[in-house]
């Protein structure tokens, strides 16, 4: 297998400053839209990048929950690497890689947690064995087996019977506010086209980047 060989000609379409909307928002919905149009698996996963207090990257695979002009959405153990990383840097990225549409969406800003009303509205609106998940992991610790895991959703399973599960007081959301977004559309002979929105002191400028 020869890797240099695997080549691609992105031929489903172009983008244009005209094509644009006024907002990253707005043109995120856009495609956002078209993508879950399209089929695509999970067009909500985004690859979240964050940086530890050590200066290493870091990066996972986490779910968009919802998004609007404040900002991107997820939701996570506030204990895990990742909160740790975005204690000590709150600036993160985003990355949204539709490959299917020859399309990626790039976005830099900074979190905040959401409020505890917003935590606890989405939690209660998880599957019941999504949200008994959320109580037994104790997110990027180590644990000695898979049985340490299935053993303590039993007994949660058990502890919670019959009565609604609370949030657990460890788990909540963030919000990414975003102060740039890049729009990336896969071109003939490399010859890619971006756009990146960034965030003025009123407005988004919009600029041309080259490939």
């Amino acid at each position: 297998m020869n890797l240099a060989d695997f080549r691609k000609e992105y031929l489903r379409g172009g983008l244009r400053r005209s094509d644009l909307a006024i907002d990253p928002v707005s043109q995120f919905a856009l495609w956002f839209r078209q993508a879950t149009e399209a089929g695509l698996n999970e067009p909500n996963a985004m690859i979240l990048a964050t940086t530890g207090a050590d200066g290493a990257p870091s990066q996972r695979t986490v779910l968009l929950k919802s998004f609007d002009s404040s900002g991107f959405v997820f939701f996570s153990n506030y204990a895990s690497r990742k909160a740790q990383d975005i204690e000590h840097a709150p600036i993160v990225s985003l990355l949204f890689p539709w490959i299917l549409l020859e399309r990626q969406v790039a976005v830099q800003g900074r979190t905040e947690k959401t409020t505890a009303a917003e935590s606890a509205a989405y939690f209660a609106s998880r599957p019941r064995d999504s949200q008994l998940g959320a109580w037994v992991s104790a997110q990027s610790d180590g644990i000695p087996n898979r049985a340490f895991l299935t053993d303590k959703l039993a007994a949660l399973r058990e502890r919670f019977d019959g009565a609604e599960i609370p949030l657990p007081p460890s788990w909540g959301g963030y919000r990414v506010i975003p102060e740039t977004v890049e729009f990336w559309q896969g071109g003939a002979a490399r010859l890619h086209d971006r756009f990146v929105y960034r965030k003025t002191a009123e407005t988004w400028d919009i600029a041309r980047l080259s490939p």
